[in-house]
């Protein structure tokens, strides 16, 4: 009865602290279905061109946000103490240290905008992707210092500021759509890259409102004293890398490949692109649910992990999968029920909704396998113990993940059911990895302890 009890005592903190971050990250897959609606009923190609600029850009900016993460557990552990200004002065070493990182990926990023010709996208599509592959480009900056601020804000079980700050967002770049894409209340039609940006005016928001918080609002005085007047610490520097940079190489990976399944459904031509998109951005729904289950276990975790408590951090994760369960089991049959009608939304191309339709399965097959990686690698995160990241993400993703694409795609001839298809392969293994690397730090942990006892 103990145990039950434990349990749904962790499932009410999860929910708690998940709650804002999931009703966040709904808010943001509303304005992603939204954007991708408006965008899919301005025209095919303009569908298109999204599909292939945001899968392309995925990859960068999931580095910059998975880099962001490194200090979630850095904070959270600070946090479980009750060292209040230590937190601020390593939220100040994270900025400084993920705005260099950052500068470092858009510098790549750019010198990908030059040999965009290469890629063997559709000719029809260059004028549309060029210029709003530059908006994205100038709102990663922003993307990243924002993230900070959350991982800050998260660390300190205050998930409920960066939630209302990410639905403000939302209403402006949703705003900003509506005007820009087809020209309404006086403005110019500007099509996608209209869209492009209201979105880099939304992701410009961000961060203004959750530092200026950080340095204006009363109740954060202690981590302000921290930010602005900390002393740093011998080693924090390499601390910060040392947890940032796997989870980020992680998020790459993993991002990595579903942009080099864009680049080759690409080659398969505009209308399988359109679809991909339809079936990302579906799929996004069942993600982003996760997220905000996930975050919440990190955090939880990482409280556990500065009170030295494997017991606490593994019953924290377990609670977070059960969640999790129930929430993959509720998106997948959102998907087989409403599947068809979903798809409608985003395009009245016939071609496209038919196929988009037809990869529903294998859009719900993959979804056991995302909530479990999911889950089992912001676990480990919370551990802070996060150098295996690095090469179960090589592994599941690139290894696996990215060669089981191309053979069902092409040497199968399953084409864009195919790419879909594959997403379960490496999802499951990472999943798998993860679960394995959490339980031997938490077993390493309990050996460390009775040793000190």
């Amino acid at each position: 009865m103990a145990s039950v009890s434990s349990y749904i005592s962790a499932y009410r903190e999860i929910i708690k602290l998940g709650l804002p971050i999931l009703v966040g990250q709904l808010g943001t897959i509303v304005v992603s279905f939204a954007d991708n609606i408006m965008v899919g009923h301005y025209s095919t190609e303009a569908l298109a061109s999204a599909s292939f600029v945001n899968n392309l850009f995925n990859v960068a900016i999931f580095c910059c946000v998975g880099f962001t993460y490194g200090l979630t557990p850095l904070a959270g552990a600070l946090f479980g103490k009750g060292e209040l200004r230590k937190i601020g002065a390593i939220t100040r070493m994270a900025l400084w240290i993920n705005v260099l990182y950052t500068l470092l990926i858009t510098a790549v990023m750019t010198v990908i905008y030059f040999n965009i010709d290469r890629m063997g996208q559709p000719a029809e599509l260059m004028p549309l992707i060029k210029p709003y592959f530059l908006l994205v480009l100038v709102g990663m900056l922003p993307v990243a210092i924002f993230n900070v601020g959350a991982q800050w804000s998260y660390a300190i079980n205050n998930t409920g500021m960066p939630m209302w700050i990410i639905l403000c967002a939302n209403l402006l770049n949703v705003a900003g759509n509506y005007m820009l894409i087809f020209g309404n209340f006086g403005m110019p039609e500007l099509g996608l890259f209209g869209a492009g940006l209201s979105t880099l005016a939304a992701r410009i928001l961000c961060p203004l409102l959750i530092f200026g918080a950080l340095l204006f609002a009363r109740r954060f005085r202690p981590y302000r004293d921290g930010l602005l007047h900390g002393e740093r610490r011998r080693g924090d520097r390499r601390l910060i890398w040392r947890t940032s940079m796997p989870v980020s190489l992680q998020m790459t990976f993993e991002s990595g490949s579903f942009t080099a399944a864009a680049i080759m459904v690409g080659w398969l031509g505009t209308v399988p692109l359109a679809a991909f998109q339809v079936i990302v951005i579906v799929g996004m729904l069942g993600f982003t649910i996760y997220y905000g289950i996930g975050s919440a276990v990190s955090v939880k975790v990482s409280n556990e992990c500065g009170l030295n408590s494997a017991a606490g951090m593994r019953r924290y994760a377990w609670a977070g999968y059960h969640l999790m369960i129930v929430m993959m089991t509720l998106a997948s049959l959102i998907f087989v029920i409403g599947g068809r009608h979903i798809m409608t939304l985003f395009s009245n191309d016939p071609a496209v909704v038919a196929l988009a339709t037809s990869l529903i399965f294998p859009l719900v097959l993959y979804q056991l396998g995302d909530a479990t990686q999911i889950t089992f690698a912001n676990a480990l995160r919370g551990t802070s113990k996060v150098m295996p990241m690095l090469w179960i993400a090589f592994i599941s993703y690139v290894i696996v993940g990215i060669p089981a694409t191309y053979l069902f795609a092409f040497p199968l001839g399953m084409g864009t059911y195919g790419v879909i298809l594959s997403f379960s392969a490496s999802l499951f293994l990472a999943g798998a990895l993860f679960l394995l690397s959490f339980l031997k730090v938490t077993h390493n942990l309990n050996i460390s302890n009775h040793e000190q006892a």
